[in-house]
């Protein structure tokens, strides 16, 4: 979701940026001009010296023509970090990571995928993982196939963290769950417990705010099976506010993908990408 900002007088874009966005370095502002995640008046620009008049209204994040619309195709997706080898990318929740159809254009990969192409080059990528449709947050991709595998070769030393917001309030504080998990392709929809198929899965959590009904959690998830964090929650007795297939329908889900550290493919240092929730998702604890 995009953060919106009236100017106040005439002036260039850059220097609103700064003054505006209080808190943020410069360096992270000019990737994010230059990552194509700003537009003025629903335009996107990435030059810094676009002039602003008073009146006009800079949106930063991700750029869509109507807001929670999911029909409509979505402009430009805010880019976290970006080099030769892999992109990191805020995904808004309500949009799938990859495309189930070769007509379906309006998913994460084919909306990264035109706006980092030219005419002359089209770029190519390939998704290091996967967020469900209505979670939000940090996405991986790579440029090469030999790239994603070397990043998912060391896959079980990256870190990956979430907020979740649940129904409800843990009796523990924090916690770990360890039920293993299977997916019921005929269901598509992930059972806990002993079984001859489920795989081990590793998720803790510690609740960092509560209300009256409602409870954020920030989880740690060892492993990344498929609604791994969804199903365990669940299992809890504490489903994730939003999540019609485990728990109560609502209006947005609430799971957001907050930090991701992997081992970088070519510098083989850790590297860490890191993104709050929107406002809405905040909106969903009572």
């Amino acid at each position: 979701m995009a953060e919106k900002f009236k100017v106040k007088e005439d002036g260039k874009l850059l220097e609103f940026l700064f003054n505006t966005l209080v808190g943020w370095s410069r360096k992270k502002i000019k990737e994010r001009l230059k990552g194509s995640s700003i537009s003025v008046n629903g335009e996107t620009t990435t030059k810094h010296d676009f002039a602003l008049s008073s009146g006009d209204i800079v949106e930063i994040g991700v750029v869509q023509r109507l807001r929670g619309a999911r029909s409509l195709p979505i402009q430009s997706l805010e880019i976290l970090y970006q080099d030769s080898d892999i992109i990191a990318i805020n995904k808004p929740a309500g949009l799938l990571s990859v495309g189930t159809t070769r007509e379906n254009k309006n998913h994460v990969l084919a909306i990264l995928r035109n706006q980092l192409s030219s005419r002359k080059d089209s770029v190519k990528l390939w998704p290091v993982h996967r967020l469900d449709r209505d979670t939000s947050g940090v996405i991986l991709f790579a440029t090469s196939k030999q790239t994603r595998e070397s990043v998912m070769s060391h896959w079980d030393k990256s870190e990956k963290v979430y907020l979740a917001i649940v129904e409800g309030k843990p009796t523990e504080q924090k916690g770990t769950i360890t039920q293993p998990l299977r997916l019921d392709e005929k269901e598509y929809k992930v059972h806990t417990g002993s079984h001859p198929h489920a795989k081990p899965a590793i998720t803790h959590y510690e609740v960092v705010e509560d209300s009256s009904q409602s409870s954020l959690l920030e989880i740690n998830i060892e492993t990344g099976r498929q609604h791994q964090i969804r199903a365990h929650m669940a299992w809890l007795g504490h489903s994730i506010i939003g999540d019609e297939r485990y728990g109560k329908k609502g209006d947005r889900m609430g799971l957001h993908s907050k930090k991701l550290t992997i081992i970088h493919p070519n510098t083989h240092k850790s590297l860490s990408f890191e993104v709050d929730a929107p406002r809405e998702f905040y909106e969903l604890l009572k």
